[in-house]
């Protein structure tokens, strides 16, 4: 029986999407066999929309233009997969927080919605547009199954040993805790790393999700032990406009010396700091690349230290390391990051091949490497598929 889903990974500032056709008889080992039909984004929503979409075959695709706001992209996308006669049976969405209650992809309902919106405060940068989406299908589809499938899902198997901070047991018990997040890369990165490195997908591995948000997480044998993020998506290395690891103590003086209140404070750590905050150019590791500005080099160099510095808390936790993967939009594209990286992670015996990673790998380490070191390119739209396939179906089985 074949049948159609589409994807949906609504952000901040774009909207991805992907579109497959789906052999539902063809299910081995938990997985449905998928053809990709349409794949695409909408970037830079807030400023001027960017429509980009190819084919399966990767061939480009003429586009709409569009006005900007997440609520008019997705009607865009909508009206655009009408156009070409593109139905879909099924929606599976990118949703960042599942609080403590989903460890795994969830068929939408009204209750569903209530808990996830709950949870807003703790995603405030991603969590509205995820539900939007939600929302806006609801309206126009009340019929559609919809499937959210979880961010923080993948690091439920961390220990409660790692996902408690120290404070009062009743706030833990309340929900205050480490989550986690990327968690729809790491669970493709964690499904496809035997077909690069069967030692690294059996032993000791931390994956760096390296993109406009960043995070880092340590595998043993393909299972989460724990992560550089935690409560919320503000917490470990610095980002594009993110903070990353802060004193709680700098928050109460913000708050009591410069009269902040919690919306302002919201505001400078999602929005106005990290890579953006730091260098006072950009938030793009691209333009601060590019740029001769001294604070440009100031946010990249804080931007590797702080990655170094989480590798050895991450190896610390694992006890060993068998090899490191980069992974998204920096990890996947920027080889002079990757290379700093490595080359302050020397004192482990790890050594990099310059020539391999100008060419992006996937293997970049050098033969005489004590470290394996790769570069593999995520896709979260692939697993979003799956997850929610799996859930719908199980449900109408």
């Amino acid at each position: 029986m074949n049948t159609s889903i589409l994807v949906l990974n609504a952000g901040s500032s774009s909207l991805k999407f992907a579109v497959y056709a789906v052999d539902l008889s063809q299910n081995v080992n938990a997985e449905y066999s998928l053809t990709v039909l349409l794949k695409g984004q909408i970037a830079d929503l807030h400023s001027v929309p960017q429509f980009s979409v190819r084919d399966g075959d990767g061939r480009a695709l003429a586009a709409p233009e569009l006005s900007a706001g997440q609520g008019s992209a997705l009607d865009c996308l909508l009206a655009y997969l009408l156009a070409r006669g593109q139905s879909f049976d099924l929606v599976g969405h990118r949703v960042v927080h599942g609080g403590v209650h989903y460890s795994k992809a969830v068929l939408v309902n009204a209750p569903v919605q209530s808990a996830l919106q709950d949870l807003v405060s703790l995603a405030p940068l991603h969590q509205p547009h995820n539900l939007l989406a939600i929302e806006r299908l609801a309206q126009m589809y009340p019929h559609l199954p919809q499937v959210a499938c979880f961010d923080t899902a993948f690091h439920r198997s961390n220990a409660d040993l790692v996902q408690r901070y120290a404070l009062p047991d009743a706030l833990h018990q309340q929900g205050i805790l480490r989550y986690g997040f990327h968690g729809l890369s790491y669970t493709y990165i964690s499904g496809v790393l035997a077909n690069y490195d069967k030692r690294a997908a059996q032993g000791k591995t931390i994956v760096l999700h390296l993109g406009n948000g960043a995070s880092l997480c340590a595998f043993d044998a393909g299972i989460s032990v724990t992560s550089s993020m935690g409560f919320s998506a503000l917490d470990g290395i610095p980002m594009a406009t993110r903070c990353g690891a802060l004193d709680p103590g700098v928050i109460l003086h913000l708050l009591r010396a410069h009269g902040m209140d919690a919306d302002a404070i919201e505001a400078l750590l999602y929005r106005q700091s990290g890579l953006l905050g730091v260098s006072g150019v950009s938030g793009d590791m691209r333009v601060l690349s590019a740029s001769n500005e001294p604070m440009a080099e100031t946010a990249i160099a804080l931007f590797v230290y702080r990655i170094v510095r989480e590798v050895g808390s991450l190896m610390a936790a694992l006890g060993g390391l068998h090899a490191l993967v980069f992974t998204a939009g920096i990890g996947e594209n920027a080889s002079h990051i990757r290379e700093r990286i490595v080359a302050q992670l020397h004192w482990l015996g790890v050594r990099i091949d310059a020539n391999a990673n100008l060419s992006h790998g996937p293997r970049i380490s050098a033969i005489d490497s004590a470290i394996s070191v790769w570069v593999i390119p995520t896709d979260e739209e692939k697993i979003i598929a799956q997850q929610a396939l799996a859930a719908a179906y199980a449900v109408a089985r």
